[in-house]
């Protein structure tokens, strides 16, 4: 595929009137957009990526940063009812629902909840094996490309309080494996632990070691797929905020806030938690609701743990945590809210009453870097990647919390499908349009 010069988009699209060369909109400057902007590239197009406010100003910033096949799968499994229902009393539960008038959330949530059986999960899961066997593959073909940014091998450390909540992983683990995505991993024995994981605290019983995963610095990385975009001639235009979409004989035009429209051959709608203001004009019609996370970065105070070398991931609690530089960044918890709504205290501070538990050797006097970010969550936990009920608009989005790990597969997938015209196989469980 790589650098092979397209002249023409599929039969029903057609160039715009006076180009010599395909060139598509991306509307949305995270990791998801980028990379189908990236990919598209690798064919030959010329690409324009829009963001209203910057590269990674979503949820691409302050996130775990995981690349991690193995984890990725659907969010509706049963526990998460569990969770649910604490969560409607305990604001500090890892899952939290704002209260507020809002029929679009409240149905979001019923819906949801009703997809959360066993046998819904495991034909989810199946449909994601697919696509998650090409994640890193993506990321390897970027970094060939040309993007600076790099990912780092590692393995993970997997934790619980109480020995039974770890079942649930393992269970999981061995149904990716069954599923066709074979996932390493041993338990410790907890005279390791002091030697494999030395940030876990004493009151840690139970630890896996998971095998074969990478991290990245999620913001970095994202900025440097946006470097490596521009540098192969496309554009990233920061402040454009994308109003509606207007067809013409020969292509599509873009109105945005301020400037002139922005005209091209095809556009993608790649806006994470916002995707539903533009994609639901076009037959978009699951329903996407922000799933907020939050994180903050703290010190590491023995001086030889510098950097942490392994992401730390405790389940139960749902807190993920990952080495940023020299320093140690928390992340986690699931607040169903606007996308918009203000970074809350309150969670923040939930989040760190969840963590502090857990792991030892971290300064949390010297906490920085306070984040919230809307993760796209599907109502049935499944993306929403390809072409819209419209000729010439399609989607990339609703990934949930797997936008970082998926991404580039999720673009180099659309590429292909929105030059070649046909579908991959990978992509038909997540028709936009189902």
């Amino acid at each position: 595929m790589a650098n092979q010069l397209v002249t023409s988009l599929p039969a029903e699209f057609g160039l715009t009137e006076g180009r010599d060369t395909p060139h598509v909109v991306i509307i949305g400057a995270g990791l998801v957009g980028l990379s189908t902007a990236w990919f598209l590239q690798e064919y030959g197009v010329e690409v324009t990526v829009l963001d209203r406010s910057g590269v990674a100003a979503g949820s691409s910033w302050g996130n775990a940063g995981w690349l991690t096949p193995g984890l990725s799968a659907p969010l509706n499994e049963p526990s998460v009812l569990k969770f649910g229902m604490e969560s409607l009393v305990d604001p500090s539960s890892p899952m939290y629902v704002q209260p507020r008038m809002d029929p679009t959330l409240a149905r979001f949530m019923m819906g949801f909840a009703a997809r959360c059986t066993a046998g819904q999960w495991t034909k989810a899961l199946k449909q994601y094996v697919p696509i998650n066997l090409t994640a890193l593959d993506a990321f390897d073909e970027m970094a060939d490309g040309g993007v600076k940014e790099k990912t780092r091998d590692t393995d993970f450390i997997a934790a619980w309080v109480n020995p039974e909540h770890g079942d649930a992983l393992v269970n999981e683990l061995t149904l990716f494996a069954d599923a066709g995505l074979e996932v390493g991993f041993r338990e410790l024995d907890n005279a390791d632990f002091a030697k494999e994981a030395p940030l876990l605290a004493p009151s840690i019983q139970r630890a896996v070691h998971i095998t074969k995963q990478r991290f990245i610095e999620p913001g970095n990385y994202t900025e440097s797929v946006a470097e490596s975009v521009k540098a192969r001639g496309g554009k990233v235009i920061i402040g454009a905020q994308a109003r509606h979409i207007h067809h013409g004989p020969k292509g599509v035009s873009v109105e945005v806030d301020s400037g002139e429209p922005i005209s091209g051959d095809a556009v993608v709608i790649a806006t994470g938690a916002w995707l539903p203001e533009l994609a639901q004009r076009y037959g978009v019609k699951k329903i996407v609701q922000a799933g907020r996370g939050y994180s903050f970065s703290v010190g590491v105070t023995e001086p030889s743990l510098r950097p942490v070398p392994t992401p730390y991931y405790f389940p139960r609690e749902r807190v993920a945590c990952t080495p940023i530089g020299e320093r140690f960044r928390i992340a986690g918890t699931m607040e169903f809210d606007h996308v918009d709504a203000p970074l809350r205290r309150s969670r923040v501070d939930a989040l760190e009453k969840s963590a502090r538990p857990l792991m030892e050797h971290l300064d949390y006097t010297d906490k920085r870097d306070e984040w919230v970010g809307g993760r796209p969550v599907c109502v049935d936990s499944k993306p929403l990647i390809g072409a819209t009920r419209v000729p010439r608009v399609f989607v990339n989005g609703g990934h949930g919390m797997w936008g970082i790990s998926l991404g580039p597969a999720s673009g180099k997938l659309l590429a292909k499908q929105i030059v070649e015209g046909v579908v991959p196989a990978e992509l038909k469980p997540f028709n936009p349009t189902r």
